[in-house]
């Protein structure tokens, strides 16, 4: 398979992580030639990138992570990605990166930006974040930030629905249209996000939901990120409390 490959030949790999990516770059190390990337696009914890980014540069092999989000609504989105790796290998895999992200598209620029000189990739919907794991670090942190704001959906939803109940005053009760509030809240409303528009969707389809289990399961970012924020010291409270939210459902 290598023979066929141009140089530098360029690995894509996207798996769970742990022992499948885990295995797949040690058997793709042995096959590769010097000079050649491997790109790890799932979601590996950022100290394996690490190790693995030196292990691999050992044998003259260059190693790129990619935090990737979009899910399966990227392939007509674009996809959002953060990237860890040297400059120079990050660099010459732009075309790949500028061809599968979302590009400016309708969102209205940021006031200042320009001016300010930063990198303009960062508008196209990918950043080179830093060194092997930084890509990864990033995305970690952006998957702890979605568990906070799924929770706060959640409770705030909870609280609307629960305005109906028979322990509320009869004569303050409420029977709230929850359909009806997110599609509101996403026109114009400062707590808009795409987010919200899945929650519209799966709301617009099943109006009590009740066709959805309430167990919600944790893909590991979140405790990293939990760990990241203990190991500097940063107060994560709302994250926290999140990860613990999807271990008690």
């Amino acid at each position: 398979m290598r023979g066929k490959l141009d140089s530098p030949a360029i690995w894509w790999v996207m798996l769970p992580a742990g022992g499948p990516t885990e295995d797949t770059i040690a058997t793709i190390a042995e096959k590769a030639a010097e000079g050649d990337i491997i790109i790890d696009g799932g979601n590996t914890f950022y100290k394996d990138d690490i190790r693995r980014a030196k292990t691999l540069s050992e044998k003259g092999i260059h190693y790129v992570d990619v935090g990737t989000s979009g899910g399966v609504w990227g392939l007509e989105r674009g996809y959002c990605m953060m990237i860890g790796g040297d400059k120079a290998t990050v660099d010459l895999l732009d075309p790949i990166f500028d061809t599968l992200a979302p590009g400016m598209g309708t969102i209205v620029r940021t006031p200042g930006r320009e001016e300010a000189h930063e990198d303009p990739r960062a508008e196209k919907g990918y950043i080179h974040a830093g060194p092997a794991g930084a890509g990864h670090f990033v995305k970690m942190v952006h998957n702890g930030i979605e568990y906070g704001l799924m929770q706060a959906y959640a409770e705030g939803f909870d609280i609307l629905k629960g305005k109906s109940g028979e322990h509320v005053a009869e004569d303050q009760r409420f029977d709230i249209n929850l359909t009806d509030v997110a599609e509101v809240w996403r026109r114009g409303s400062v707590i808009s996000s795409w987010l919200l528009d899945l929650s519209a969707i799966a709301l617009a389809k099943d109006g009590t939901l009740e066709g959805f289990s309430g167990s919600v399961a944790d893909s590991g970012e979140g405790q990293w990120t939990i760990d990241a924020a203990m190991e500097e010291k940063v107060p994560a409270n709302v994250l926290t409390a999140a990860l613990y939210a999807r271990y008690r459902s």
